[in-house]
């Protein structure tokens, strides 16, 4: 009706008309039945279907030729990333929300900012009865643990020439070595336990040895701080809907900042399993983990503000290193098996 192979639509307006008239439509109210544990296959089968008679429609092309081919010919997104894409934005404007909205007062406590309880809030449910509850706003209130609060952009710590980096270069250092080479790797864990030693001995330096494992979606960032004549500080914090890197930048964060609170301490080494997570630290590109680098950053302006010779240094002890002080942090952090209340596995 709206076009042949001799006249009607071209194939821009049919794809607008699809997009901005038959998509919406078709998706309208959709978080009443996508969210998880939900059965999906039937709706997106149905979806799927629609969406290839569309784009056959679209191109002319033949009733046999692959869905995901044709969508990427015309440049559709498949249906279960289109889902995926608007529940995300759906999540992020249920977060925006004022704190008196009515969908507020049904999730837990921690994401309502203080507004009243509502009858049928789900704070009122028992843990067990948490868990075997299913709806969108259970989904909802589950996936609001990955949304965290924005960072200054216009914070110091990212301006041009108020780095950290720029400011204290000479206060800051890495340390690796080569993994291919035998050689270089049986120095450097000697060099590891050298620097334990000069720490045992010396007062005004503190270690910290960190760790981090995810297990059934559960972070698990542990450290150890060893300073001279004291004994060891220890922090475990267990956190759910982190990547692995988040956890890592944590561990770190806390690792320094018991260092920095320790009396007379004018040299800290850090000791984490992965480097590339410390070097973000000192990164001042768009990433997804800047809240993190950003508190880190703060204490060490204030750390090396106190005394100019005061100093970081980042030495880097992967796992299999088997290095002594940081097989009891990761022993003691694949020790823990602790299993979420909550499902935070997504659709």
């Amino acid at each position: 009706m709206l076009s042949n192979s001799s006249r009607g639509l071209i194939s821009t307006q049919k794809q607008h008309l699809y997009i901005g008239y038959t998509l919406p439509i078709a998706l309208y109210g959709f978080q009443l039945w996508y969210y998880n544990k939900v059965p999906l296959a039937y709706p997106l089968k149905e979806l799927r279907k629609m969406q290839k008679r569309t784009t056959i429609w679209i191109l002319g092309a033949f009733c046999t030729l692959l869905s995901l081919g044709i969508e990427a010919i015309i440049g559709f997104l498949p249906i279960y990333l289109q889902l995926q894409k608007l529940s995300s934005r759906f999540q992020l404007r249920m977060h925006m929300l004022s704190p008196g909205h009515i969908i507020k007062s049904l999730l837990e406590s921690k994401h309502t900012n203080n507004s009243p309880i509502y009858w049928a809030s789900l704070k009122r449910l028992m843990p067990r009865q948490q868990l075997l509850l299913k709806g969108p706003i259970v989904d909802a209130n589950n996936k609001l643990n990955r949304i965290f609060s924005s960072f200054n952009s216009c914070s110091n710590e990212f301006s041009p020439g108020d780095k950290l980096i720029n400011i204290f270069a000479s206060h800051i250092s890495f340390h690796s070595t080569n993994k291919k080479n035998e050689k270089s790797r049986k120095l450097y864990i000697w060099k590891l336990d050298e620097i334990t030693l000069e720490v045992f001995l010396d007062s005004k330096t503190a270690i910290a040895v960190l760790d981090t494992s995810i297990k059934n979606q559960v972070a698990t960032s542990i450290a150890h701080i060893y300073t001279y004549d004291r004994p060891v500080v220890k922090t475990i914090h267990h956190t759910i809907n982190v990547t692995l890197t988040e956890a890592k930048l944590f561990a770190i964060k806390y690792g320094i900042n018991q260092a920095i609170c320790i009396f007379n301490i004018n040299q800290i080494i850090v000791i984490p399993d992965l480097l590339h997570a410390a070097k973000r630290i000192f990164n001042s590109s768009s990433h997804p983990y800047q809240i993190q680098p950003l508190l880190i950053s703060r204490d060490l302006r204030n750390f090396f503000t106190r005394d100019q010779s005061n100093s970081i240094k980042f030495w880097d002890c992967p796992s299999h290193e088997n290095w002594t002080l940081h097989n009891l942090v990761d022993k003691e952090t694949k020790s823990f098996d602790l299993i979420p209340m909550l499902s935070c596995k997504s659709s």
